[in-house]
């Protein structure tokens, strides 16, 4: 039996539920974060908790509970459910608007589930189909997955595993990750702007200060021609190396020696 929490009280999570009249529902407004456990201990969790109190400043929705009690609600959920590796997310939404669409109280979610990371980074890499389209408040870790959902149809007749969004050719990201690229001169490249600020993206600019050069600077499709390597970051794939994008291959269509050092470098910050 899992257990989940809603607005501070702890329950199954056959019944953790809000109500139909929820902003989340009825017009989609709302945020959340996500973030790993590991040998029974949330990682990464202040910088979780920074970008979700920034995301709720940035969507304008009042946090009742503090940063020091949802920690204890956080610890506590782990312990009920006996959770070594898990994945825990945190949904914030506008609450029960009288008029259907203003903010009110804010309703808070949170649940989990077991979830395994890879030990080494992936031999197959990710072939990638862009597409032109800009996340709304993209600095917000949005609920709103509405193109994310809607393309994958096209996704799948492309023959590609996950969309890039892109502007006039210039990347972004994708819906749950971000995106690096290793130039012709080995210099590696992030896109800085209009893109979530991911914490393994965080993370692995840090490791790579000592490692590579770096550049935060608008990135164009056509870069990817001449990219030594690719590859995107998230939570629960850490680092996976991008084969192809718009079917042109990048680099051996595999991990790239940046790569695989970057990871390595990682996974040293994992309590493992």
């Amino acid at each position: 039996m899992n257990y989940a929490c809603i607005n501070g009280e702890f329950c199954t999570t056959d019944n953790a539920m809000i109500g139909i009249q929820d902003m989340a529902l009825q017009r989609g407004y709302g945020m959340f974060d996500f973030f790993k456990v590991m040998g029974g201990k949330p990682i990464f969790l202040d910088d979780h908790l920074d970008r979700f109190w920034e995301s709720a400043r940035l969507l304008r929705l009042p946090l009742s509970v503090s940063r020091e009690t949802l920690t204890k609600h956080i610890h506590q959920l782990i312990e009920m459910n006996q959770w070594s590796e898990a994945g825990i997310r945190m949904t914030l939404t506008a609450g029960y608007a009288p008029d259907g669409y203003s903010i009110h109280e804010p309703n808070f979610l949170m649940s989990g589930q077991p979830v395994q990371l890879p030990e080494t980074i992936s031999e197959k890499g990710l072939r990638l189909f862009s597409y032109a389209h800009q996340r709304q408040l993209p600095l917000i870790k949005s609920i709103d997955y509405l193109m994310a959902v809607w393309i994958q149809q096209e996704v799948k007749n492309s023959g590609a595993d996950e969309v890039l969004y892109h502007q006039g050719g210039w990347i972004t990201e994708c819906p749950r990750a971000n995106i690096f690229l290793v130039t012709a001169d080995g210099v590696l490249v992030t896109p800085g702007e209009q893109v979530l600020k991911g914490i393994t993206r965080k993370k692995i600019l840090e490791v790579a200060e000592k490692i590579v050069k770096i550049e935060t600077r608008p990135v164009h499709l056509d870069e990817f021609k001449a990219a030594r390597e690719a590859f995107i970051t998230s939570t629960t794939k850490l680092i996976t190396p991008i084969a192809a994008v718009d079917g042109i291959a990048v680099g051996t269509g595999g991990p790239g020696e940046i790569s695989r050092v970057l990871f390595d470098e990682y996974y040293k910050l994992l309590p493992i």
